[in-house]
């Protein structure tokens, strides 16, 4: 019996120009989800064989293959086999992986998990006027308490797949696979589209100007850096890494932004006008500033977990958080 090699679908001759742009969309989605595979497979490499994690009492207690034991607040906390974000929330650092997310209010040197986000496959943190906002796998996350406790947002806020969110003041983003770019003037409770087919490959946290909430930059799975002028209506690449998947820039330097992709990191000066290679501890995934713009953290997979790292020397030189 032999079988009849697949082929991608094409847009018929006679398809409407609109037809042909979501055609194109879904298909840079399947891309994205496509890269994000092989990333995950490359993670996984060079896992170590045997790790468990069990949370006792809202405590870590996470055992790693290479030796040891780390009990109470774990110094390198469990987040499943991807870690997708590192973002600092008012003086809190947080974690989020494929199945859990870890809260730290000492910089990253003891962890605790944050239950409500147990299973959210974190990927992309913002905050606005009054809210903290997550988006993963199952949808978007809600917190009204500073990031303490989440609830999955629902109504007018629901979206079945979050893969970037962004934030600054009032407005958000929030970028899907099957809903494209929406957006929110009320912090996060109601949402309408902005463009349906833009954001499908978007990954992590959508950097929103606070000075003029419609100028977005968004790491894109299936190119580089992404910006918008116009809240997302419109997008034009803006370079950087390839196979896009976090990037951040400085609060008080907003011109100083960095990028992980699938092919290493870059750094601009410049607003994105130009680039250069950056040297970030190796493995790292995910990257995020203090609001103080005086620290730089990074994020790199260990086994399941997560290991920090922070810079104060604008990443010419990394220490480990623990």
């Amino acid at each position: 019996m032999t079988s009849t090699p697949s082929r991608k679908a094409k847009p018929s001759a006679g398809a409407t120009k609109a037809e042909r742009r979501r055609a194109q969309a879904a298909e840079r989605a399947a891309e994205a989800r496509r890269a994000e595979q092989r990333a995950r497979r490359l993670r996984w490499g060079g896992a170590a064989l045997a790790v468990a994690a069990v949370v006792a009492g809202g405590i870590f207690l996470a055992a790693r293959g290479g030796g040891g034991t780390s009990t109470g607040s774990a110094t390198e906390p469990f987040v499943g086999g991807d870690l997708h974000t590192v973002s600092v929330v008012g003086s809190r650092l947080f974690v989020g992986g494929h199945e859990a997310a870890a809260v730290s209010g000492n910089g990253g040197r003891t962890w605790q998990e944050v239950p409500s986000l147990r299973g959210a496959d974190p990927m992309g943190w913002a905050s606005t006027s009054d809210a903290v906002l997550v988006g993963g796998h199952p949808g978007l996350y809600r917190s009204a308490d500073g990031g303490a406790t989440f609830a999955k947002a629902t109504g007018a806020g629901a979206v079945s797949d979050a893969h970037a969110v962004g934030a600054a003041g009032d407005t958000a983003y929030v970028a899907s696979p099957e809903s494209g770019l929406l957006a929110s003037t009320d912090g996060g409770t109601t949402w309408k589209t902005v463009n349906a087919e833009a954001g499908r490959s978007f990954m992590g946290t959508i950097l929103v100007d606070p000075d003029d909430p419609q100028r977005l930059i968004a790491p894109d799975m299936s190119s580089g850096l992404q910006t918008s002028s116009d809240g997302g209506k419109t997008w034009k690449e803006l370079g950087g890494p390839m196979g896009a998947m976090a990037a951040a820039w400085n609060p008080q330097d907003i011109d100083q932004i960095i990028a992980v992709g699938m092919d290493g990191a870059q750094l601009s000066t410049d607003g994105g006008q130009t680039w250069k290679q950056a040297d970030l501890p190796k493995g790292t995934s995910a990257v995020g500033y203090d609001a103080t713009g005086s620290t730089l953290y990074a994020g790199a997979l260990d086994g399941q977990n997560a290991r920090t790292y922070r810079s104060t020397d604008e990443g010419a030189t990394w220490k480990a958080t623990s």
